[in-house]
C-alpha cells in the first residue's frame, strides 16, 4: 500500500475560530484518512518555516496575515522570506490550498499573492445568504449542484486568464469568483473563499467541493 499523503494545516486567526476550522477540515478529509490515504497534522503560522522543511505533500492555510488586526493592525507574520519559501515549496511540487482567510490581507505585490493569482478584496459587513455555483466542465466543477448558506461573502481579485475558476458566488451584494485552481511549477494551487460561519463550514455540499480540491491537489480518487 502506498504511503499516506501528509497535509499540514494551519487554521484559525483573530476573526476565525481555530476549533471550528479544525472540525470542518477533519470532516472534509475524513474519508481519505479512513482509507489510509492522508495523514492530517496541525501547526501554527509561527511554525510554518520549520514545518515546510519537512516537505508535507500539501499545506492548507486558513489564517490571514494580520496577527492582531484590532490592537496592532500593522503586525504581520508573512515576511518576504516566508513568501519566498512558500513559493519555492509549491514550485518544487507542493500543494497549497488557500482557504477563506488564507487569501486575506497579504501583500498584493508579494510572491504569495502572485502565486495564488488572486486575493481577498472585501466583504460586506452584514452576513447574507450566499449561493455558490460549481462551474461545469472544469477540473473541480463537478462536485454537485449549486448550494447556499448564510456566509461572509468574499469579493476577490482573481487573474481569471491565468487560472481555472471552478466556483462562483452570488448574493444580494453582487457576484464574485469563489474558487480557482492552477498548476504552479511542479506543484498546484487551490483557492476557495467559503466559509466563515459554522453553518457553512459544516455544510456537506461545501465539504464536497473542498474535498474535491484536496483530491485534485494530491491526485487522490474521490471516495
Amino acid at each position: 500500500m502506498a504511503q499516506p499523503k501528509h497535509i499540514l494545516a494551519i487554521v484559525g486567526d483573530f476573526y476565525h475560530d481555530r476549533q471550528l476550522a479544525t472540525d470542518s477540515l477533519n470532516r472534509i478529509v475524513k474519508p481519505f484518512v479512513e482509507q489510509g490515504l492522508v495523514q492530517l497534522r496541525y501547526g501554527a503560522v509561527t511554525e510554518l518555516a520549520d514545518r515546510l522543511k519537512e516537505q508535507p505533500d500539501a499545506v492548507v492555510l486558513f489564517a490571514e496575515d494580520r496577527i492582531d488586526p484590532q490592537g496592532s493592525p500593522d503586525k504581520r507574520w508573512m515576511t518576504s522570506e516566508a513568501e519566498h519559501q512558500i513559493q519555492a515549496y509549491v514550485a518544487a511540487g507542493g500543494v497549497w490550498i488557500a482557504w477563506h482567510s488564507g487569501l486575506a490581507s497579504y501583500a498584493e505585490d508579494g510572491e504569495y499573492v502572485n502565486m495564488l493569482r488572486g486575493s481577498f478584496d472585501y466583504h460586506p459587513d452584514v452576513h447574507r445568504e450566499v449561493i455558490y455555483t460549481p462551474v461545469a466542465g472544469t477540473a473541480l466543477g463537478g462536485a454537485g449542484d449549486r448550494f447556499g448558506f448564510l456566509d461572509e461573502h468574499y469579493f476577490v481579485h482573481c487573474r481569471e486568464e491565468e487560472t481555472e475558476v471552478f466556483l462562483r458566488s452570488e448574493s444580494v451584494d453582487g457576484e464574485s469568483v469563489a474558487g480557482w485552481a492552477h498548476p504552479y511549477g511542479s506543484g498546484k494551487v487551490v483557492c476557495i473563499t467559503p466559509a466563515h460561519r459554522e453553518e457553512g463550514l459544516m455544510n456537506e455540499a461545501f465539504a464536497s467541493v473542498m474535498r474535491q480540491g484536496v483530491a485534485w491537489g494530491l491526485e487522490l480518487e474521490q471516495p
